[in-house]
Order: structure tokens, then sequence, then C-alpha cells
């Protein structure tokens, strides 16, 4: 798709000030809680210009959320924490709050999450409950509490999204422009 443009608009214009916008701001730190009412409150959601509006805690937050609080609200990129235990994985530490989880996205410009990282879940006890009210069954992953049962130590894992840096840094316009290996309909024929 991205061929088929003109030269001058393959690519962002502003690229070295896109990346230097993320290089010489601060990173603003959000809880997920304190974005929901950020975003509620915002003249995007009560003009329903949103195509996800956002009415209630316990959401999962769209692309659009992502940038508007990047781009609009923050204007520097965003590490938002502590999501809702029950949009996120069972493996994820729980907070003492008991309703959300050590969970955090990087945000920037254009893109949205380019980070997702979690501090795991270490008590064995606690993970086998949050099996339990996720209906998973135990007897599938009793190697994984095994990892737990036999001495855990706390620990944390994050996922860089490659294309997606590579997007940003590219200032492509589209992620299936930088994917190696796309995988799309008909493809990839046998």
């Amino acid at each position: 798709e991205e061929k088929q443009k003109p030269q001058n608009e393959r690519s962002e214009m502003n690229l070295m000030e896109k990346l230097n916008f993320c290089i010489t701001n601060k990173f603003e730190r959000v809880t997920y809680t304190q974005a929901i009412e950020i975003l509620r409150e915002s003249n995007h959601n009560k003009k329903k210009k949103f195509q996800y509006l956002v009415n209630e805690w316990g959401v999962d937050l769209q692309s659009e959320h992502e940038r508007y609080l990047v781009e609009k609200h923050f204007n520097k990129p965003v590490i938002l924490t502590d999501y809702p235990k029950n949009i996120k994985a069972f493996y994820m530490r729980q907070n003492d709050d008991g309703k959300t989880v050590r969970a955090m996205d990087i945000l920037f410009p254009g893109i949205g999450e380019i980070v997702g990282g979690s501090q795991r879940e270490e008590r064995l006890e606690l993970l086998e409950q949050r099996m339990n009210e996720m209906h998973i069954p135990v007897e599938e992953l009793s190697w994984y509490l095994d990892t737990r049962r036999f001495g855990a130590c706390p620990h944390a894992g994050f996922g860089l999204g490659f294309e997606r840096l590579v997007l940003f840094v590219t200032g492509m316009t589209n992620i299936r422009d930088v994917i190696p290996f796309p995988r799309t309909p008909k493809n990839c024929e046998f």
C-alpha cells in the first residue's frame, strides 16, 4: 500500500521531530483508573468522537484512546499502569486492592501501545485462585504451577512490538509495510 502513494506521502515528513518528541519529553506515568477518568471527561468522549466510547471502569482501551492520551491530553509518551485484573491474563500479579494487576503499557504517538509488560504472580495460592476464577483447568497448567510451587521469586517481563517500533522510527504509515513476512489472506498458499 505504501508503494502506491506518491513519494512525498510515503513516510512522515516530520519524522525527526516525532523521534525527538519521545527522546526529549519525560514520559507521563498514569494509572488506568486516572486514564479512564481523563477519557470519560474528555470532549472527544462527550461529543462522541471516539468510535468506542469510554463509559465505565474496566473496559479495555482501544488504540484511539491510547493515542488521545499521548497526542492530545499529555502531549508526551505515556506509561499506563495498574490495569483491571478482569481484562488481563491470569498470571499477572494482583495489587493489594484486589481489583487491579501490576501491568503496564508504554504508549507512543501515532501508534499507541509499543511495549506491554507485567509483574508475574509468584504466590501459588493467589495464582490458583485466579485460575479458578477464570475457569482455567489447573491440571492443564500443572507444569506452570510447579514453577511457583518449587521456589518462585518476584519477576516481571515485557514485550516490545518490533514491527511497531520499526513503523515508528521509519515514519511509515501502515504496519503491513514494515512486516518482513506478512501473513495476509492468500499470501502464502501451498
